[in-house]
This record gives C-alpha cells, sequence and structure tokens, in this order.
C-alpha cells in the first residue's frame, strides 16, 4: 500500500515537470531557465517533504506493530507461566498431602501396634494370676487410647471447620438493631 502512495508521488512530479516544460518558452536563456527551475526545485522540496512524512509515518505504523506482537507475545509468556506455576503448586500440593497421609498411617499403625502390645501384655498379667497388674495395664491402654481417639477427633473438627471457613465466603448478617440515639 505504501508502495502506492510513492508511486502516485512520483507521477505526479513527473506530470508537473512535463506541463512546466511544455509550457515554458522554447528559447533557453538564463531567465528562462530561471523560471523553469525556480518551480522545479519548490515542487522537489514539497515532494520531498511529503516523502519524509509518508516514510516516517509507515516506520511510526511498523514500530508500533512491532510493539503490540510484542506486547502479546509477553502477556502469552505470562500467562504459560503462570498456568505453568499454578500446576507445580497443584503437584507440590498433591505430593505433601500424599506424603502426610502415609506418614500418619505409618504413625497410626505404630501406635495401634503400642496399644496392641500394652493390651497383650495385661491380658498375660491377668491369666498369670497378677489380676492387679493386668487390669492398671489393661485400664491404662484403654484410657490412652481413648484418649488418642478423641484427640484424632478434635484435630479432625477443627480441619473440617477451617476447610469451612476458607471455601466459603459467609456473610454475617447483625440482627440486632441499636436503638437510636436520643441526643439531650
Amino acid at each position: 500500500m505504501q508502495l502506492l502512495k510513492f508511486l502516485f508521488g512520483i507521477v505526479l512530479v513527473q506530470l508537473v515537470t512535463v506541463s512546466l516544460v511544455l509550457l515554458s518558452p522554447n528559447d533557453f536563456t538564463t531567465v528562462g531557465v530561471l523560471r523553469l527551475t525556480i518551480p522545479l526545485l519548490f515542487i522537489a522540496l514539497i515532494i520531498s517533504f511529503w516523502f519524509s512524512s509518508m516514510a516516517k509515518q509507515y516506520s511510526s505504523d511498523a514500530i508500533n506493530r512491532v510493539k503490540d506482537s510484542f506486547a502479546m507475545e509477553r502477556e502469552k509468556l505470562r500467562v504459560s507461566a503462570e498456568e505453568a506455576k499454578r500446576r507445580v503448586e497443584k503437584e507440590a500440593q498433591k505430593n505433601i498431602i500424599k506424603e502426610a497421609t502415609s506418614t500418619h498411617a505409618k504413625a497410626n499403625f505404630k501406635v495401634g501396634v503400642a496399644f496392641a502390645g500394652v493390651l497383650g501384655v495385661g491380658a498375660l498379667f491377668v491369666f498369670a494370676q497378677m489380676v492387679t497388674v493386668g487390669l492398671l495395664a489393661l485400664s491404662a491402654t484403654g484410657g490412652a487410647l481413648g484418649g488418642y481417639y478423641w484427640r484424632g477427633k478434635r484435630l479432625e473438627e477443627k480441619n473440617r471447620l477451617k476447610e469451612i471457613s476458607d471455601k466459603s465466603n459467609f456473610k454475617i448478617i447483625d440482627s440486632v438493631k441499636k436503638p437510636p440515639r436520643l441526643e439531650q
């Protein structure tokens, strides 16, 4: 498209030059040459400014297009980096949950084995006619198991309440209206 603008300018200059040459007197004296060259110089000056303006506009448009394409590319990179970051965060969170679950399972198994061992020792004492020591071991194990179970339930409820409060936005509506103040 820019080529057509420049071509139009060149053709226009040639037409003006030809028409001035045709309109000039037949005898080329110094005054006749000056009459021909001075208008041609002014026309050349005006056309050069016109071409300079068109070239500046064309380069400005090209720079803006490149800037826009760079901005779009930068935005695409930022979005893809954000998506990759979220993917990595989700993977890390899954791994943390998996590790925590397996650690809790191992710990619960070890605690269960310890309690079963103490219960076995208590039962052995009862069968071995050491009833007081056996009942003491059995009741201590039962109390420890109960405390362990109760603590687990409390932690579960606390985590559940925390999840509920994190996931939902509750609006607290104050249903009690304050009485209007009387100015005295």
